[in-house]
């Protein structure tokens, strides 16, 4: 088919036109236009135009197949022997009565004007009744020339020109001709509009078209401006670069109408707009986030490049998945969570839209890797860090640092933003990134410190609760739980009436969560709107009690300082129980995290922080508050150079290096090339990756030449660095899986389970003995044969649970990881933490890191046994493993809990409301399922709904791009 000309095939039923007196009068609505049109009798054009194909001519009777068919271009009159593909007349039939009265009028007025007065009658004809709105653009269209032809010929009225008289001096042969080509102009006009309304999309209105094109008008001059930067124009677009679109999206859902002077500053700084490295410095809760969204939107839109968003917690990642997802929805890009078990290696390749990753650090670099392997790391236009003082911050610094460098390594073209707390040696880490630095001390209020005892905390805690919130940071978890406690004793009853209906509800779904059982210290504190908040709680509890916090049924949380790092609760107080943290007095950054929740940016306009001190820690307390800005160093050298270890082997796995020089090159990207005196000042850089370079060899991972050139990964080595797995205990884990196929146990999860159970956790976990052999003795005899074939033997397990000493020696990290295997086992049978942490005593908090962690691990181990042929069982046997423990619910729950945000509970609500899958949420009516579930706000709604449709849309769009590269004729296709 000629691509440049639209072909229709349509059938001739009908040998003779149709009188119009029979047929319909009346406009058919737009909205049913085409809907008993079957797609198969659509062209393939017609539908890659957006579904509105020209239909086969309608008789209102079956014809037979055996019809002779014709085909006809865009240049034939297909109105021939028909007065309208829908078997309406209306508009044709009036402009042949507006051609008859204008017969009539030439007929007795034969001068110059009938151009004039034709145009003049139709316009009369068919526009003094009600416009037609449900008419498509087109039609409008011309209705609207007609008009204006009018008024321009209504104008000229009085204004005869020499043409006038010329055509006065025409003979009537001429005139008569000039009349008819006239009125068949008008007819043919009309005609080809209504041909060109056939391809149109019925429910696009001439308003919505009409905002499209102002959008993309918009998006022209945005994207025009960042291709022409100008330092003298402070504002690149109509918002920074970006359409109006996206400021109205911005009040809509965020409710921001302006900018900070800090953020405007920052988003017209030189360096941003020629895209180079940038670092930004300001305190907590300043609002930095809001410029890398804005950054990311403008990279996304205007410069159609894939964006990641590294993020240094799951719950992190989520929330900002969360948030994204309706901007997504909005503007047509993706949004991919990579947290977790959750993301694809390599990501999804798409032809027509760009996505935006939201990883976790450890995510983030294993997608980065696949970018290389695939050789895509140039679709990337930017990176953006969260929390870069966590280049500092042990073995997840070593990660950040890794990252970063063979980004910056292999694109030239992808722009690195760091958002960072102010830090005493910024310049190491600009010279490290190559990049520019804005700092600021702004905070959105004014800080106040009063006078305080340190015996009268609840004075300072209900001078604030409950019309405002407070946050009590507390030494330890236990702690945490006390406080609680002794603030509620002291409480008065008027706090018990303030939102009761809320807190009552919020408890009932505390029991839900729970299977039935709540907390009792929990119990107790709810209702005077006080809850704590530490790692004890499951993740179930942390989301209910958060949420119940943001929306001010809780007014305050006693909590770890583990949540100043986490997700955005903030407080009008901040008050500081203590300058410990466990045993441990604490950092200055730690202490800037703490009072950073206190008045956070676009939330409140004032906040107050307050340090409660012993007098032995005031001098301590003072250095803390008064001390300069830590530094930040490199952690590639720590655990014994673990994560130079495994820089190297990804290096070497991904084709960038295959010699010494060639590693050394890249580590003059690194951050500890820029501190390499501080840091090696035993030993040179060359010294340390040629040590490096022998333990890799030692254990299997890497092959090199005798002089130590042409450098290439082992399998092992591979499946290693694709797995993401420690590379010290890579070599036991091939072990643990090849020994476990000459066993493996199917009929139960046990055996699996315990393949997967993270070493990491085992120095953590003492078992308890009388426990662990009731557990072991409940077991099937191949599930305790399978036990011993591991190393776990029922008689090692019964002496030790008697107190017996146990001569035969064992290996007590097989035991305990077995141990760990089983709160698993019975996880995924029973699906409660609660009762799995009762039957093991172990804090439920604990039991869920366990899961956590063993669903991330399994995701690796999968990656790992990919790259190695002989564990081939393994892959589909982790694949549902997996999926059973990342959400550990019934299988009806799992495609609602796929929703980033959404939990066990909020699933049941949804599921039991008749939402069961994820289709059903995608197409939620917000402000039905606002008044449908219990204690969900409208913006959580809004949340859920916009997140189901965007993970509805990239799986979606993953089956497209699939079917697409199934149906592309490949390049290296032989010749004939």
């Amino acid at each position: 088919m000629n691509s440049g000309r639209l072909q229709v095939k349509i059938k001739r039923v009908c040998p003779r036109k149709r009188s119009r007196d029979g047929l319909k009068t009346q406009a058919t609505p737009a909205g049913r236009r085409w809907s008993s049109v079957p797609e198969t009798e659509l062209t393939p054009a017609g539908r890659r135009a957006g579904g509105g194909g020209l239909p086969r001519c309608s008789t209102g009777r079956r014809t037979s197949s055996t019809m002779a068919e014709e085909f006809c271009s865009d240049s034939e009159d297909l109105f021939a022997d028909y007065d309208s593909f829908l078997e309406d007349s209306s508009l044709l039939a009036k402009l042949d009565d507006a051609e008859q009265n204008e017969r009539q009028r030439a007929t007795d007025q034969l001068d110059g004007k009938h151009d004039e007065v034709l145009t003049d009658s139709i316009l009369d004809a068919i526009g003094d009744e009600e416009p037609l709105e449900d008419l498509p653009p087109s039609q409008l269209q011309f209705q609207q020339e007609v008009r204006d032809q009018a008024k321009r010929s209504r104008l000229q009225d009085g204004h005869q020109t020499s043409t006038t008289s010329v055509r006065k001096e025409a003979g009537p042969e001429t005139k008569t001709e000039d009349r008819t080509r006239r009125r068949r102009s008008v007819a043919d006009q009309l005609k080809r509009t209504m041909i060109g309304n056939a391809v149109v999309p019925a429910g696009v209105s001439r308003t919505a078209a009409l905002k499209e094109t102002v959008v993309s008008e918009e998006m022209s001059v945005a994207v025009q401006a960042m291709e022409t930067v100008s330092t003298e124009t402070p504002d690149l677009g109509p918002f920074y670069g970006l359409p109006t679109r996206v400021k109205d999206l911005m009040m809509d859902l965020r409710g921001i109408s302006s900018l900070y002077d800090w953020q405007q500053t920052c988003l017209n700084l030189d360096c941003v707009q020629q895209r180079k490295n940038l670092i930004y410095s300001l305190p907590t809760s300043g609002g930095k986030t809001l410029v890398a969204e804005i950054l990311i939107l403008r990279e996304l839109l205007c410069r159609k490049k894939d964006c990641l968003f590294i993020l240094p917690y799951i719950s992190l990642v989520q929330e900002k998945v969360r948030g994204l997802a309706s901007f997504g929805l909005e503007l047509d890009f993706m949004v991919e969570e990579y947290a977790g078990s959750k993301g694809r290696f390599p990501p999804v390749k798409r032809r027509n839209k760009k996505s935006v990753y939201v990883a976790t650090i450890e995510k983030a670099h294993s997608l980065v890797n696949s970018l290389i392997d695939t050789s895509r790391l140039e679709d990337l236009g930017l990176l953006v860090v969260d929390e870069l003082h966590m280049l500092g911050d042990g073995s997840r610094g070593a990660v950040i640092e890794m990252t970063l460098a063979k980004v910056q390594f292999m694109s030239k073209t992808t722009q690195i933003i760091g958002m960072s707390a102010t830090l005493g040696n910024i310049r190491d880490l600009q010279t490290f990134l190559r990049a520019e630095n804005y700092s600021s001390d702004f905070r959105p209020y004014s800080s106040s410190m009063q006078k305080m005892d340190p015996d009268h905390i609840i004075a300072l805690v209900t001078e604030v609760i409950p019309t405002h919130s407070c946050l009590v940071f507390c030494p330890t978890k236990k702690n945490c739980e006390n406080v609680a406690q002794m603030i509620c004793r002291y409480l008065k009853e008027e706090f018990l009436q303030h939102q009761e209906a809320d807190k009552a509800m919020l408890l009932r779904d505390l029991k839900d969560g729970g299977n039935g059982t709540v907390c009792p210290v929990l119990s107790r504190t709810v209702p005077y709107g006080v809850a704590y908040h530490h790692s004890g709680l499951t993740s179930e509890e942390r989301r209910l009690l958060e949420e119940a916090y943001s929306r001010g049924t809780l007014c305050l949380l006693t909590c770890t300082s583990t949540l100043a790092a986490g997700i955005n609760l903030p407080a009008r107080r901040v008050i500081l129980r203590s300058p410990y943290v466990a045993s441990d007095f604490l950092k200055r950054s730690q202490y800037k995290q703490m009072v950073g929740r206190a008045g956070r940016a676009g939330i409140d306009s004032v906040g107050e922080s307050i340090l409660i001190l012993q007098d032995k820690d005031r001098s301590t307390a003072k250095s803390l508050v008064c001390a300069p800005m830590e530094n930040c160093y490199s952690n590639l050298m720590m655990d014994d150079g673990k994560g130079i270890l495994s820089l190297i082997l990804s290096l070497v796995g991904l084709n960038m290096a295959s010699s010494l020089q060639q590693l050394q090159d890249f580590l003059r990207w690194t951050l500890l090339f820029v501190q390499q005196q501080h840091l090696c000042a035993h030993k040179s850089l060359t010294e340390v990756l040629q040590q490096s370079l022998d333990f890799l060899k030692d254990k299997d991972l890497i092959t090199a030449e005798l002089d130590g050139s042409n450098l290439k990964v082992t399998r092992l080595g591979k499946a290693t660095y694709k797995g993401s797995v420690d590379l010290t205990l890579s070599d036991l884990l091939y072990k643990d899986l090849s020994k476990g196929l000459e066993g493996l146990l199917l009929n139960s999860y046990l055996h699996l389970v315990y393949l997967v159970t993270p070493y990491d956790l085992v120095p953590q976990c003492r078992p308890d003995w009388m426990v662990y052999f009731r557990q072991f003795t409940l077991l099937s005899a191949a599930e305790q044969k399978m036990s011993a074939a591991v190393g776990v033997p029922e008689s090692f397990v019964a002496r030790k649970a008697a107190g017996q000493t146990v001569k035969k020696s064992v290996d007590q990290t097989v035991v305990t990881r077995m141990y760990l295997a089983l709160v698993l086992f019975w996880v995924l049978k029973e699906a409660d933490l609660w009762s799995v942490s009762e039957r093991f005593r172990l804090n439920r908090g604990f039991v869920q890191t366990l899961l956590s962690s063993s669903s991330a691990f399994c995701s690796a181990v999968l990656l790992f046994t990919q790259e190695l042929e002989e564990l081939w069982p393994y892959r589909a046997l982790l694949t549902e493993l997996t999926r059973r423990l990342s959400y550990c619910v019934k299988a009806e729950l799992i495609p609602l809990m796929e929703v980033a945000g959404v939990m066990e509970s909020r699933a049941k609500q949804l599921y039991n409301a008749g939402y069961r899958t994820l289709t059903h949420l995608a197409n939620a009516d917000v402000a039905f399922l606002t008044r449908t579930i219990e204690h969900l706000s409208r913006k959580q709604a809004n949340q859920i709904v916009a997140s189901a449709k965007m993970l509805l849309n990239e799986k979606a769009a993953a089956l497209q791009e699939e079917v697409d590269d199934l149906l592309t004729k490949p390049s290296d296709l032989p010749l004939i």
